[in-house]
């Protein structure tokens, strides 16, 4: 039996009108005589939804009780007994009631699917489990129904159901999605503009996405080579050079004039040894394309301008960017460039675009990745030149009737043998000379056209030919030798300075090394080895590449030990002894980085167990000081009361309850602090970062202070912070109130908040004794109270815990010296992006 097909209308938010357009084509399927038939639908009371189950056919569900309560389900069996060619399924993400067939809905979806039933379903972008922690991060809801996106990927088809955020909240407003006791608090909280549109936003590139699959999936199967230019992708060539941060910049700038396009910066390498490009400033390039939102990939090929042109159609891509030669113009003597070979072979489907920059015509300089080889396309234009080039000759000096003489015409085979030598190396230009000498004896030695020569000086002149050919050809190789091999000595130079650069500053990141490798030498994977002993199994330390996993050593092309139980294993291709020298440092430079990855992290867990000893430390004497006094308090009290001897009288007992709620309150506090203190060491604070107006927050936050203690003057034209509403609350009180204690009598604490650029300062201003520089950062230390507290409440936390609130929530809390004397707290929060400045005069009204 044919599996069924999957059908999903996905949707950015409720309300959209998933389930609308779900049971609009079910009508279009019946009306065409399709065997449709309604599985589960939800309408939710709304009246247009409920109409339109209007003449479908509704299979019965199934009633499961649950905690005393009835609840309703699809019945999965009737629906396999009905065997209808279509069942319609809302809310693919829903979770079943416990005691039905399957856990969730898209379970039973999975059942009717088997069995040969296409299914129509809707699910909203929030369902999906990869977002569900970005969608929280949004809207501070997490959601606990989910669906895998493996699940809705394998859908047949896949229709976006969209609504731009002020026409669902115009609908929500006329209460065709929600009721009317639901609307103000669903526009004000999950429905909000910003809400929506980043849901909106989530959906588009979701579906985008998958898109973009069906297009390669479809491209894949009917072998399309030619670019389909659907959405704009700009690759970017790169030799490793310094022009390649200006071609990078210029194909972001070119990339932000259109919406969805994309950067894919490509290195390609040679598979013949160390790539020839600084690996120093690839790495840089590297940062900045991922930092401009691109992607950097790393790509093998001999053949750069086919590589590049196979990269560029096997990603669709739209544009290539390249850089100017930096060639010289004798260069080009060996080829027109990756430029103009690129332009030339793109085709009509891919843009090529040379950019300017500031190497052009400065020299490519020498290859410095393969040692004394000089390169095919070198070779065989050497070979050209040493053997066509003297036949050519040949030809044009015995047509040309002009006696030039044999000492002229030796100049001029010998200028074709150093001709050779300069372009192809030794053994082209041996053979230039050996050639050529046949050539001079045979055309133009008396006696012609003979192999003989009559005269002995000319014997001798061709004998000093061959000779001064022969040196002049091993003196130019030996120059072109002895260059490639400085060049390759400065690449290694320039390699082993960045590994030395690396340890001086610290950087501990095996992966990032690693990769450096297999960039480096053009391989595969690479994998750093260890093992306790002789013995043991090896386990992989780290590892970098696309590559076959590594085990063993053995199975590596390239295994390069280090000490007696570790080893850094490459796969790909087997290296050139002279390449194992520099392999050499990169396998102690990743020991080494291993090792200092290790000790840190022992020095963290000594760093963390040492603050928790001393945590616990002062929370003992906390414990044995300032939570006993408060208890002791209370217990004297509620002892008081309980006593027989003494009658108390109505106000004497008022008293000692109110004595009771105050040492309560006081423990309430103090335990607070403790566990908020806990939550910021432990690292367990998770701020769910909200647009908040101030005047919502700070007024409450005062709370806690005697009344006419503190000042507030909080601007209603302030703009929102992005905070989270909780965590604000409870730093501007513990700073409030910490200020109170120190505050004179009669000199109330002033509150007041202003805007600076894109962030929002609350200053907290006291008269009180003021804190000394240099004690101004141990004063957020837990535990810490600078000198002794007037109403000796409190455990030295209410500061710390403020401080830890605010960096959490991406603000920071500062103390600084109040003009006149006393001390002003500066807690700085991040204004709210995109959102207008609050304007008192207009009345709270539903947007539409």
């Amino acid at each position: 039996m044919a599996r069924g097909k999957l059908r999903i209308y996905l949707g950015a938010a409720p309300g959209v009108g998933k389930t609308y357009a779900m049971l609009s084509e079910a009508h279009r399927r019946t009306e065409r005589g399709t065997d449709c038939v309604v599985a589960f639908v939800e309408h939710h009371g709304r009246p247009r939804t409920e109409v339109m189950l209007t003449g479908l056919e509704q299979v019965t569900r199934r009633d499961l009780e649950y905690r005393g309560t009835v609840f309703t389900e699809m019945d999965v069996d009737e629906v396999l007994r009905r065997a209808p060619a279509v069942a319609l399924v809302d809310e693919l993400a829903h979770t079943n009631v416990p005691g039905s067939r399957n856990a969730k809905r898209w379970q039973d979806v999975e059942e009717l699917l088997a069995a040969g039933v296409d299914v129509v379903s809707t699910v909203n972008i929030q369902h999906l489990e990869s977002l569900g922690d970005v969608v929280e991060s949004i809207t501070g809801v997490r959601q606990r129904e989910t669906v895998p996106d493996e699940v809705v990927r394998r859908a047949d088809q896949i229709e976006l159901v969209d609504m731009s955020p002020e026409a669902l909240r115009r609908r929500m407003a006329h209460g065709n999605v929600y009721q009317s006791d639901r609307i103000d608090a669903s526009l004000s909280n999950y429905f909000r503009p910003g809400n929506l549109t980043a849901l909106r936003e989530l959906a588009l590139l979701w579906v985008a996405d998958r898109v973009d699959e069906y297009l390669q999936q479809y491209r894949g199967e009917h072998n399309i080579r030619s670019t389909w230019q659907a959405r704009e992708r700009i690759v970017v060539g790169l030799t490793g050079g310094p022009e390649g941060r200006t071609l990078i910049r210029r194909a972001s700038r070119m990339a932000a004039k259109g919406s969805g396009s994309e950067i894919l910066a490509v290195y390609i390498a040679r598979s013949d040894g160390l790539t020839g490009a600084s690996p120093k400033e690839l790495a840089v390039q590297r940062t900045l394309v991922e930092d401009l939102g691109g992607t950097f990939h790393h790509v093998i090929g001999d053949d750069i301008p086919a590589a590049l042109l196979d990269f560029a159609r096997g990603v669709n891509a739209t544009q290539i960017v390249l850089g100017s030669s930096r060639r010289k113009t004798w260069q080009y003597v060996f080829g027109p460039g990756v430029g103009a070979t690129v332009a030339r072979d793109s085709g009509p489907d891919l843009d090529v675009h040379i950019v300017t920059h500031g190497e052009v015509a400065k020299g490519r300089g020498l290859p410095v990745a393969r040692g004394a080889r000089l390169g095919r396309s070198r070779v065989s234009w050497g070979w050209l030149v040493g053997v066509a080039g003297p036949a050519l000759l040949t030809v044009l000096l015995t047509h040309v009737d002009a006696d030039l003489g044999l000492a002229n015409d030796m100049l001029l085979f010998l200028t074709l043998t150093v001709a050779a030598a300069l372009v192809g190396g030794l053994l082209p230009a041996l053979a230039s000379a050996a050639f050529g000498s046949l050539l001079l004896n045979y055309y133009f030695t008396p006696p012609l056209h003979l192999w003989t020569v009559s005269d002995n000086n000319n014997i001798v002149a061709i004998a000093v030919f061959v000779g001064v050919a022969v040196s002049v050809a091993s003196v130019v190789d030996l120059a072109a030798r002895r260059t490639a091999q400085a060049a390759r000595l400065r690449a290694e130079a320039e390699i082993l300075s960045f590994l030395a650069g690396s340890v001086l500053r610290g950087e501990t990141s095996l992966e990032a090394l690693l990769e450096r490798v297999r960039e480096t030498f053009a391989m595969d994977s690479v994998a750093l080895l260890e093992r306790a002993g002789d013995t043991d199994p090896w386990t992989c330390a780290g590892s970098a590449g696309d590559g076959r996993p590594l085990t063993r050593p053995e199975e590596a092309d390239v295994d390069m030990p280090v000490g007696d139980h570790m080893a850094l294993a490459l796969s790909g291709r087997v290296l050139p002894a002279e390449d194992r020298r520099v392999l050499a440092a990169f396998a102690a430079q990743a020991a080494v980085v291993l090792d200092r990855q290790r000790l840190q992290s022992e020095a963290d867990q000594a760093r963390t167990l040492a603050e928790g000893n001393r945590i616990r430390t002062a929370l003992l004497a906390a414990v044995s000081h300032d939570l006993r006094t408060p208890l002791a308090g209370i217990k004297a009290a509620v002892s008081s009361l309980r006593s027989d001897d003494v009658e108390w009288s109505e106000e004497d007992e008022a008293e000692l309850l109110e004595g009771i709620e105050a040492g309560a309150d006081r423990l309430e506090h103090l335990v607070g602090n403790l566990l908020d203190m806990s939550r910021l060491q432990t690292g367990t604070v998770t701020p769910l970062i909200r647009e908040v107006d101030l005047d919502e927050v700070v007024p409450v936050a005062l709370g806690g202070v005697p009344d006419g203690s503190a000042d507030l003057d909080i601007p209603e034209t302030l703009p929102m912070v992005a905070v989270d509403k909780g965590l604000l609350e409870r730093a501007v009180a513990n700073v409030v109130e910490n200020a109170v204690k120190y505050a004179p009598d009669g000199a109330p604490v002033k509150v007041s908040a202003s805007a600076l650029g894109e962030r929002v300062e609350i200053r907290v201003v006291d008269r009180g004794p003021g804190v000394p520089d240099s004690a101004k950062d141990r004063i957020f230390a837990p535990f810490q109270r600078y000198g002794d507290a007037p109403r000796g409440a409190g455990v030295g936390l209410g500061l710390a815990v403020a401080r830890g609130f605010a960096e959490a929530m991406g603000g920071t809390l500062a103390a600084e010296d109040t003009p006149g004397g006393g001390l002003t707290m500066v807690l700085t929060l991040r204004a709210a992006t995109g959102r207008p400045t609050a304007r008192p005069e207009l009345s709270a009204q539903v947007t539409s």
